[in-house]
């Protein structure tokens, strides 16, 4: 499915924000963002943070000024499966019970029907002529084509295979286009002919090797980073 995302334009790609609200605002400041830029948040924007919610309201404001593109992230597939289910495990184990607190929910079935309609209208994938979108990522050993032919959209938002050392270091992988990504916390972004991977765990600020909010500025693939400043 493709996007309404141009290549005339700057595209800014931005990794996981976890409810650190404050870290992304500050990094849409360093961004001095411009009217025509086009943003691609790449998914978690809830859980694990103490912010989820005014996370979400920041989004669907920005989503007011500028043209911005939002993917499905696992934490907000666990959440909507969760809505379905009522099973609450797997999404609390993973920081779902920040959620709860943000929204001062007793259970999370009773969230804004304005949050509940944005994370189901999160795209698993977006596409443009020279990129591939996707939280996770996609199998390395088959081509963008077949990806999105033999794989499940749901399993983008879980794939780490292509951050392996064996890919990494051959930058192998067999796509037609750049995947740019998210999920992976790493100590600093990757940026290959075929691969930019920019989680840079900026939710884990008490761990020394990651601590920050990361976005790319295509097609220069200049990084923007922010250490997190959230309480």
């Amino acid at each position: 499915m493709v996007d309404t995302l141009t290549e005339k334009k700057r595209i800014i790609a931005i990794g996981d924000i976890h409810g650190c609200l404050y870290s992304l605002q500050r990094l849409i400041e360093k961004l001095e963002l411009q009217e025509t830029d086009q943003l691609v948040f790449l998914g978690d924007y809830i859980d694990r943070g103490t912010h989820s919610k005014e996370v979400i309201d920041y989004l669907l404001e920005l989503r007011e000024q500028y043209h911005c593109s939002f993917l499905m992230g696992n934490h907000e597939q666990m959440f909507l499966d969760y809505l379905e289910t009522h099973e609450s495990s797997l999404w609390l184990r993973n920081g779902g019970l920040a959620v709860l607190e943000s929204y001062n929910s007793k259970d999370g079935l009773d969230l804004p029907e304005q949050h509940i309609a944005f994370m189901k209208s999160c795209k698993y994938h977006i596409e443009t002529e020279h990129y591939f979108f996707a939280h996770g990522g996609i199998d390395p050993e088959m081509t963008i084509k077949d990806n999105l032919r033999y794989m499940k959209p749901e399993d983008y938002c879980w794939m780490r295979t292509h951050l392996r050392s064996n890919y990494l270091e051959n930058n192998r992988y067999n796509w037609e286009k750049t995947l740019v990504c998210g999920h992976t916390p790493l100590s600093r972004p990757v940026v290959l002919e075929k691969l930019i991977a920019i989680d840079t765990g900026c939710v884990y600020k008490d761990n020394s090797s990651f601590g920050w909010l990361s976005a790319v500025i295509l097609p220069e693939r200049r990084i923007v980073q922010t250490e997190n400043i959230d309480s």
